[in-house]
């Protein structure tokens, strides 16, 4: 195969040895990459199956608490206690760079500082069941938040993973020893072609030695 792409010329060698020291080096970095990589996303992935089970619980007890106050209020007034809710939550989304891949970080502002604002209705007319969904919503707010941020980050990581391994197996397998193996052409024609020199070179020593004998004898 590289007899047909090849020319032997040791201008070519050389820039074959040059790509292979290019590529060789390029592969070893990829590799530390894509290892870090992996190691960096194993870690991602065990935090978000931890949080993935907190966030499951907290909405678990929210829907359950929604059940139970739904069950001692009357539908018209749970509605009108929800209208209008007192508290904002104003997201905020930056990115940090981890081994070239830009994940996401999300934060939140609230438009008050004060706790109790989550609670959109008065105490008098509504369940205390009410109180522990709105407050167990708020809880696993933060963690939802995060499971978002991490889940994304996943996705983006094992992008970047599979397209790190994609090239790692192109050097590999096909750049590193198409390098190689038109080395190994371009050497040995030019060791063929020093090596029918030299004959040549030496047949043309040999003819002028005859000559000049002769020519002596005359």
């Amino acid at each position: 195969m590289a007899s047909t792409q090849v020319t032997p010329t040791r201008m070519e060698l050389t820039r074959l040895k040059r790509k292979l020291v290019t590529a060789t080096k390029g592969h070893r970095l990829l590799k530390d990459k894509r290892d870090e990589l992996m190691r960096q996303f194993l870690d991602l992935v065990r935090e978000d199956m931890e949080l993935r089970k907190k966030v499951e619980e907290g909405i678990k007890d929210a829907n359950r608490n929604f059940v139970l106050a739904k069950a001692g209020m009357s539908e018209e007034t749970l509605r009108a206690a929800l209208m209008a809710p007192k508290q904002e939550v104003f997201l905020k989304q930056d990115k940090k760079n981890v081994m070239s891949v830009d994940i996401p970080v999300f934060d939140y502002d609230t438009r008050t500082s004060d706790e109790n604002d989550i609670y959109s209705y008065g105490f008098a007319f509504t369940s205390s069941d009410l109180d522990g969904a709105v407050r167990s919503l708020a809880d696993v707010f933060p963690d939802m938040l995060k499971l978002a941020e991490i889940e994304k980050s996943c996705q983006l990581m094992a992008a970047e993973i599979e397209k790190t391994r994609r090239r790692v197996n192109a050097l590999e397998h096909v750049i590193i020893p198409e390098t190689q193996e038109g080395i190994r052409y371009i050497t040995m024609k030019l060791d063929e072609n020093e090596r029918s020199t030299q004959v040549r070179l030496m047949k043309v020593k040999d003819m002028m030695l005859e000559d000049a004998h002769k020519y002596s004898e005359k």
